[in-house]
């Protein structure tokens, strides 16, 4: 069994989707095995941008902050068999006009967000979720949103 962290983002509370977001993440058998809603601090989605601003620069990772923080948030740890690759197949590309049809970005996201229209309003990419990339960052991720399962 493999763990990934997932968050829906701001943009998708005020939206109303974590039901649908949930129904689709667990129509696979995938379980959401803890979850959390809660308003992130600066210091917790700093650090959970820590690597951003060295792999993306400190404008994105700055960006990245103020929107985690912007409203309420929903994290969940999620589990199953090969749970990081099969969550990231159904989120999407990260834009959500690049993400296919049938995925959680390509179906629910605004397809008018692009890297150049929120650079140009200095924000970040509004695109309903996180979800962890690699085994190395959900493990870290989890222990951060969810020390109380470490």
């Amino acid at each position: 069994m493999e763990r990934s962290l997932v968050i829906i983002k701001p943009d998708g509370i005020r939206k109303g989707l974590e039901s649908e977001i949930k129904e689709r993440l667990t129509a696979t058998g995938l379980k959401i095995v803890a979850e959390k809603r809660l308003e992130a601090d600066m210091n917790l989605a700093s650090e959970h941008y820590d690597d951003l601003g060295q792999r993306k620069g400190e404008d994105v990772k700055r960006r990245m902050v103020t929107f985690m923080t912007s409203g309420a948030i929903e994290a969940m740890v999620i589990e199953g068999d090969n749970a990081i690759e099969e969550v990231r197949r159904i989120v999407g590309a990260t834009l959500p006009c690049q993400a296919g049809g049938g995925t959680i970005r390509g179906d629910l996201g605004d397809h008018g967000e692009t890297y150049d229209r929120c650079d140009a309003e200095d924000r970040a990419v509004e695109n309903l979720i996180h979800a962890s990339d690699a085994p190395d960052t959900a493990q870290r991720e989890i222990k951060l949103w969810f020390p109380e399962l470490s």
